[in-house]
């Protein structure tokens, strides 16, 4: 890990002080490829063990038009003409410079780095998550952006949460995590450092409500290590406590210790109309019991949803239509009127299951592998849609319905 504290330039860009009025991204940052030095291989690329024409895990295919020759790397892929395919990887610090300049460009405020427990526990993968963070955390500073730690405790068993913790502190004392003062690009909320923990009630989870209550205690209160406000992330159905959610009313007593609830509703609808009963059924109830609570809330949006690589076929391809962008931009509009503040819109990069908004090709390889595309709009086109989602939240443009024609 790397040691010392952040040294390099920063550069005044976006509100470091709060989440309100903020398009918020999730960056995978899992990425890497034979050959970028981190010996992780093919990692999120490749199924089976193998990263060729029929084993992949990859949905979309990245565009690599901007990319330097040092940060392209080959495959065994052909483009319809016969010409070798090329991706990108996480562990590349320009690239996720890149990355970052496209959020600063577009108009996208800070990204939630996501740290997977299970991935810090042996020492090549934790080599290689740290240096993703260290690249995140660099290019914010240097383009104005802002950036968050986010846990995701998805595989964790019980009796683990000390695992978190001890990364945590590692985090602090090596790297000087919220703690820098050159580092000015870690994102606070009411007057603290943010600290993200998601995956908290899932049914699919085996850890303990009693554990969650010990976590979120720690980071509120630890006088060394805590001191932060947190945000949970939660499952579709946190209020009512039914369909993807635990039953179980302790999750609303420590949810009310906590700063800030987010659901994720990524694949829980599919369609406008049911965006529109999401929006009346889900978040105008739960914006209404933050309210009452004292909290603040920050729900999930994406532009659509494919996993048939991941899945090695086994679902459909294309499975929830982003619909040239009508489907992202239906859901920015429903939650503004629900009464959102902020909006986390999942994922930047997240070409695995089909959710990411950076730069996708209409081109990609053809053969035994199927990818979905940007149906031929820009490559930038849910990057733009990402500013006007954020300028609609903070009241810069007004409410529409209708998607934006760039050519006017």
């Amino acid at each position: 890990m790397e040691t010392g504290y952040y040294q390099g330039p920063s550069l005044a860009g976006t509100d470091t002080a709060t989440l309100h009025n903020k398009i918020v991204c999730g960056y995978q940052g899992w990425f890497a490829c034979e050959g970028d030095g981190a010996g992780l291989g093919w990692n999120h690329y490749q199924s089976n063990g193998k990263f060729e024409p029929g084993h992949c895990s990859i949905d979309l295919w990245p565009d690599v038009s901007e990319l330097d020759q040092d940060e392209k790397y080959k495959t065994q892929f052909k483009h319809a003409d016969g010409s070798t395919a090329y991706t990108f990887s996480s562990q590349n610090k320009k690239t996720v410079f890149r990355h970052f300049a496209w959020m600063r460009d577009y108009g996208i405020d800070a990204a939630f780095l996501q740290r997977f427990v299970v991935s810090t526990l042996e020492p090549k993968q934790l080599k290689g998550v740290n240096q993703v963070l260290v690249n995140c955390r660099e290019a914010a500073n240097r383009t104005g952006r802002a950036y968050i730690v986010m846990y995701d405790l998805s595989g964790l068993k019980p009796n683990q949460f000390e695992l978190l913790l001890a990364d945590w502190k590692r985090l602090v004392d090596q790297m000087g995590i919220t703690r820098d003062q050159n580092d000015q690009a870690y994102l606070h909320h009411n007057g603290r450092p943010l600290i993200a923990l998601w995956g908290m009630g899932f049914l699919d989870r085996q850890t303990t409500l009693s554990e969650w209550e010990q976590l979120v205690d720690f980071f509120k209160n630890d006088p060394e290590y805590g001191r932060c406000t947190v945000m949970l992330g939660v499952p579709t159905a946190w209020l009512s406590l039914d369909q993807d959610c635990l039953t179980d009313q302790k999750l609303h007593q420590i949810i009310k210790k906590a700063d800030i609830v987010s659901p994720w509703s990524v694949g829980r609808y599919g369609t406008l109309e049911h965006v529109t009963l999401h929006a009346q059924k889900r978040w105008q109830l739960d914006v209404r019991w933050c309210q009452e609570q004292g909290k603040d809330y920050l729900p999930v949006v994406f532009p659509g949803f494919s996993w048939y690589n991941l899945c090695q076929g086994k679902d459909i391809i294309n499975k929830i239509p982003r619909q040239k962008g009508h489907f992202l931009w239906k859901q920015c509009v429903e939650a503004k009127r629900a009464g959102a503040s902020m909006l986390y819109l999942a994922m930047f990069d997240e070409i695995d299951e089909g959710t990411a908004i950076f730069k996708c090709t209409n081109n990609p390889p053809i053969g035994a592998s199927k990818f979905v595309s940007y149906e031929g709009l820009p490559t930038d086109h849910y990057l733009r849609l990402a500013g006007k989602a954020g300028q609609m939240i903070r009241g810069e443009i007004p409410v529409q319905e209708e998607i934006f024609d760039w050519n006017d």
